[in-house]
């Protein structure tokens, strides 16, 4: 074991799991983290939307604060002082601001978490710098991107990341075992609303449900706008909290998962609701973009949806054998490649890695200094100008 780090993470929200996919995928990352005999303090802004649907409002892996403003989040400096590694995320308030600060203070390991990265990339383009600007990125090492393949070469080569690295959502296996439970429904979605995922949604579960009103269909999850039909045999349900999540998929013969327009565009962008119903060895039915294939096998781990043909000829036609060796293959999946605990071990590795590029810097800035320190005035200029 690598010897315990104090690692502070500021991010969207750990307390809260209403509306947002970050706070679960810290929590499994966390508690993992904790595991190893890191010591972790998450810094959460106190907004009212969260405050009022807090569902693990003291976790028992790390110390969680709340601050309201810039004002308070420094009183908290001395814990980022001290800290080996201070993580920010994205989508985070006044994001810019305290990353300015944060690396201001340039005494650990400064890395970004991106949970969001084609949304992130897509607002750099735009020049909505909402909680990162281009400036910020070469100060971040590493820069850990829930995207993987070609999204990690445009942060390194056209930002200027040091060291942009993938770090996929995950899931606490442990939280999320399999349920033998008799399924109430013959497919389910589980998802906060977003108008750029809705047509993939309206394709895939709600054009099914009209086609074959004999089946039963279930959607979970908030901020869904009032003026959506839904079909008659689709049961709508407002919030499903992480407690609840292994009953909600085991109560679905199978799962549906769907991706933001951006993330299917940039491709290797698998969503925390992935890894969960996998987990859960549910079978999963998921719309198609790059690099899923390299996640999981198709036809063997996941079903590959084209449109809503497939999806109704999987649910009428597939045996429940056929159907449970699928959930039960990505589960192994997870277990052998995706679990909370090899996404802690990935993180450990991306922050070890950029503490030795930091120690080999000040080497080398400590030997160039004593190179220069030695030499005539009229060579200083000469040598301080040879390239690295």
């Amino acid at each position: 074991m690598t010897r315990p780090m104090r690692i502070v993470v500021i991010g969207l929200s750990l307390s809260s799991s209403w509306g947002n996919g970050h706070a679960t995928t810290y929590r499994a990352l966390l508690r993992a983290l904790a595991r190893l005999g890191h010591e972790i303090t998450f810094l959460e802004r106190d907004q009212l939307w969260y405050a009022e649907h807090r569902d693990l409002p003291r976790p028992d892996f790390c110390a969680l604060h709340f601050y309201r403003d810039m004002r308070e989040l420094k009183r908290h400096r001395l814990a980022l002082t001290t800290a080996d590694a201070v993580i920010l995320g994205s989508y985070v308030a006044e994001g810019v601001a305290i990353g300015r600060w944060v690396q201001s203070l340039r005494k650990g390991v400064t890395a970004f978490y991106d949970i969001d990265t084609p949304v992130t990339l897509s607002k750099l383009e735009e020049g909505d710098y909402e909680y990162l600007s281009p400036a910020l990125i070469p100060g971040y090492d590493p820069y850990l991107s829930f995207t993987g393949g070609p999204a990690l070469r445009v942060l390194e080569r056209r930002y200027g990341a040091p060291a942009a690295r993938v770090l996929y959502c995950t899931v606490d296996e442990a939280l999320y075992p399999p349920l033998r439970v008799s399924p109430d429904f013959d497919l389910g979605y589980l998802g906060t609303y977003s108008h750029d995922r809705q047509p993939a949604l309206e394709q895939l579960l709600f054009e099914p449900a009209r086609q074959a009103p004999e089946l039963r269909f279930v959607v979970a999850g908030a901020q869904f706008p009032d003026g959506l039909e839904w079909p008659a045999n689709v049961t709508r349900l407002a919030h499903v909290a992480p407690p609840d999540h292994p009953l909600f998929y085991a109560s679905c013969r199978f799962t549906l998962n769907v991706t933001r327009a951006c993330m299917v565009r940039a491709g290797f962008s698998p969503s925390v609701r992935l890894f969960e119903a996998a987990a859960c060895a549910r079978p999963i039915i998921s719309d198609r973009w790059p690099g899923l294939e390299s996640l999981f096998r198709p036809k063997e781990e996941i079903l590959l949806a084209g449109g809503a043909a497939d999806v109704i000829g999987w649910l009428r036609g597939m045996s429940d054998g056929e159907r449970q060796a699928i959930g039960d293959a990505a589960r192994k999946r997870i277990l052998a490649a995706h679990s909370s605990q090899h996404r802690a071990r990935e993180l450990e590795s991306h922050l070890l890695e950029a503490m030795e590029r930091r120690q080999r810097g000040a080497r080398g800035f400590r030997q160039g200094s004593a190179v220069l320190a030695g030499e005539p005035r009229e060579h200083r200029t000469k040598i301080a100008a040879l390239p690295s």
